[in-house]
């Protein structure tokens, strides 16, 4: 079975049912309605995201710094970073609440025989490549469509493949500590199509990145933005509105990859996600 750039866990995913196998998040609860004066779903646990619905426009302040805007029909998202505190207060028109967020259960992995330069680069041209290609994702990941296409959840953007990692590990590359793995590698033929988990908006598409070979950047609203690495091709191009099921690329390894795979990542304004909490998560009920 081929596999990317960690084979130390496998499961195999199959359709939409396919959220069960993933690890589960202790102590978090799937859907906590009433904890809050405003209804929501989601994950309370690190790299979770929470679905929430207030009214139409109103801007929402999260952890007392952060502010977004709920859609059209009052809906909006936060995100729990991997590294999230134990909390996370939400202030909306409805009221506010101060929410628990459980710990997640990150493993270390150490992965050897890597190219240096796919480690630790020196060479200036390379390091100048790097910055140029770091500032173009930067300007990516920022985007914020005004969308609710997160609303009806998230199915996986490849239908058979095995998990070479979870979300979030610490990684120590050729023996050199590195930051943790923020993405969920899903092992497949070079060649098998990827499709959008959601509709969305694309953001970024790029061929030939250093480290994360073809990636595709989607924007579902509100900045929740989902990123596609190592694909061999790219079936969309930076302004296409994409469906959910839409055939978007095709699996590879260029990049930094081992084998075949893709690596799933999902961001909310700069907070690193856990992909695989996405799967099934709609929204929550309309306001009485």
């Amino acid at each position: 079975m081929p596999s990317g750039l960690c084979p130390h866990r496998r499961s195999v995913l199959s359709g939409l049912g396919a959220a069960a196998v993933f690890h589960p998040a202790p102590g978090s609860a799937a859907d906590a309605a009433g904890t809050a004066p405003f209804p929501w779903r989601g994950r309370l646990v690190q790299g979770g995201l929470l679905i929430g619905r207030s009214r139409p426009g109103d801007r929402v302040r999260v952890d007392g710094d952060l502010t977004t805007v709920a859609g059209a029909t009052g809906l909006f998202v936060v995100g729990l970073d991997r590294d999230s505190a134990d909390h996370v207060r939400i202030e909306t028109v409805l009221g506010a609440a101060t929410l628990p967020v459980a710990p997640g259960v990150f493993d270390v992995q150490r992965i050897d025989g890597l190219p240096p330069d796919q480690v630790s680069p020196t060479a200036p041209a390379l390091l100048a490549r790097i910055a140029d290609e770091s500032a173009r994702k930067k300007l990516a990941f920022a985007h914020q469509a005004e969308a609710e296409d997160f609303a009806a959840g998230f199915i996986l953007p490849v239908a058979r493949a095995t998990r070479t990692s979870a979300f979030g590990p610490q990684r120590i590359l050729n023996g050199v500590p590195k930051p943790p793995h923020y993405g969920v590698d899903l092992a497949a033929p070079a060649g098998t199509p990827i499709v959008a988990p959601a509709d969305g908006l694309v953001v970024m598409a790029e061929a030939d990145l250093w480290f994360e070979g073809g990636l595709t950047l989607i924007d579902h609203g509100q900045g929740l933005v989902s990123a596609y690495l190592h694909q061999r091709a790219q079936l969309v191009m930076a302004g296409d509105r994409v469906a959910r099921g839409q055939v978007i690329g095709e699996v590879g390894m260029r990049g930094r990859a081992t084998g075949p795979h893709l690596c799933w990542r999902l961001t909310w304004r700069g907070r690193h996600l856990d992909p695989s909490l996405a799967l099934n998560l709609g929204a929550p009920p309309s306001l009485g």
